[in-house]
């Protein structure tokens, strides 16, 4: 909502009367607005088949190329203030300089460009799995298990005898669980997983492991 908010008084400041204006007719209060957003990073649009064209220097015929939709960039400077003729200066994740005029930003604001990473909640999910995983493996190397099951444990596979919560910290929880009274009556438990793995319980204690198609 804010970045919206940002972005329609940044069209009012510079497209008052909703006419682009030519790059000569900038004040110096618009040149101001613009060079806020140096110093800030943006993103490209994962959603979009092509991003936005960039040039190779400030001028208007230069040589333009696209980037790479996986990268970033920041606006490092708003040149040609001085003459009133602007462009935003970046710099990508590769180390590659290019320019884009302001009316072109404003353009792919929030169209092919954005101001929020795209990829930050896959990273951050990424990064809290493998945290995940480093706290399962020092459990387990920190259990009095026989060097065989450890190994086993490792590599997420169960083995027979352990208990319940043992094996939920092995080789995680299941999408299902259902309950019964085996044949010798005792509370038997068959836990499923997604890979067509299913471990049976007894009385808390594994007694089976099965693999079935999923």
């Amino acid at each position: 909502m804010m970045i919206s908010l940002i972005s329609l008084l940044l069209a009012l400041l510079l497209f008052g009367d909703g006419v682009a204006l030519a790059s000569h007719h900038y004040t110096d209060k618009q040149l101001e607005a613009l060079a806020e957003r140096v110093g800030k990073t943006f993103w490209f649009n994962q959603a979009q088949e092509k991003t936005p064209l960039f040039s190779a220097t400030p001028t208007p015929g230069a040589t333009t190329f696209r980037p790479a939709v996986k990268e970033s960039f920041e606006i490092t400077e708003l040149t040609g203030q001085a003459a009133k003729d602007p462009y935003y200066k970046v710099k990508f994740d590769s180390g590659k300089v290019g320019y884009i005029s302001p009316e072109m930003f404003h353009e792919e604001l929030n169209v092919t460009i954005v101001s929020v990473d795209p990829l930050a909640e896959a990273r951050k999910k990424k990064e809290q799995g493998a945290e995940e995983e480093k706290k399962r493996v020092d459990w387990i190397k920190a259990q009095p298990w026989s060097p065989a099951v450890k190994e086993a444990s490792l590599r997420k596979q169960p083995t027979l005898g352990l208990n319940s919560a043992e094996i939920k910290r092995v080789v995680g929880p299941p999408i299902r669980i259902t309950k019964t009274r085996g044949p010798i009556k005792v509370a038997e438990e068959h836990w499923f997983y997604a890979d067509g793995l299913v471990l049976t319980f007894n009385n808390k204690l594994l007694s089976k492991v099965e693999k079935r198609e999923k």
